[in-house]
């Protein structure tokens, strides 16, 4: 399993490795019991993310996190999950406003976009539910946050 990270942001500063970004990943299709795949991670400008939130999700706004699944051609075998699209501003805005450490809030961004690509949503309650138990579970196994409730 390989992450493809493109960084197409003029001011990454980007406080993690490659290797911290696939060790989320890893930890997230493990939990999930999905097959080891590759990825891609694509750090990007708010204008960027506004575009793709607009033109797929009738959103016409920034937001931290999309994911684009991968849709299997029948009868080609692929190893490809699909693409995770983070906004950095968005992300570091939001650590800040919500005094989270941003390792973390990225972190978290990682999974939930990962888990986006599993399949996982929270469009109902329910879904919700699943979702954030599934985050939070794997945010403190890999000792993102502290031992509560609350991401």
């Amino acid at each position: 399993m390989a992450v493809d990270l493109q960084i197409a942001v003029a001011n990454a500063d980007l406080t993690v490795s490659n290797e911290q970004i696939e060790f989320w990943v890893n930890e997230t299709l493990k939990i999930t019991g999905q097959p080891q795949k590759d990825l891609t991670v694509r750090l990007v400008e708010e204008s960027e993310i506004q575009q793709l939130n607009r033109d797929y999700r009738n959103k016409d706004k920034p937001t931290n996190v999309l994911s684009f699944s991968f849709e299997d051609v029948p009868g080609v075998e692929c190893e490809y999950l699909g693409d995770i699209v983070i906004c950095m501003d968005v992300v570091r805005n939001e650590s800040a406003q919500q005094d989270k450490a941003f390792e973390s809030h990225f972190a978290h961004m990682v999974i939930h976009g990962t888990l986006h690509l599993c399949g996982y949503d929270h469009q109902t309650d329910d879904e919700a539910e699943v979702m954030e138990s599934l985050e939070n579970a794997l945010l403190k196994e890999m000792l993102l946050v502290p031992d509560s409730p609350q991401s």
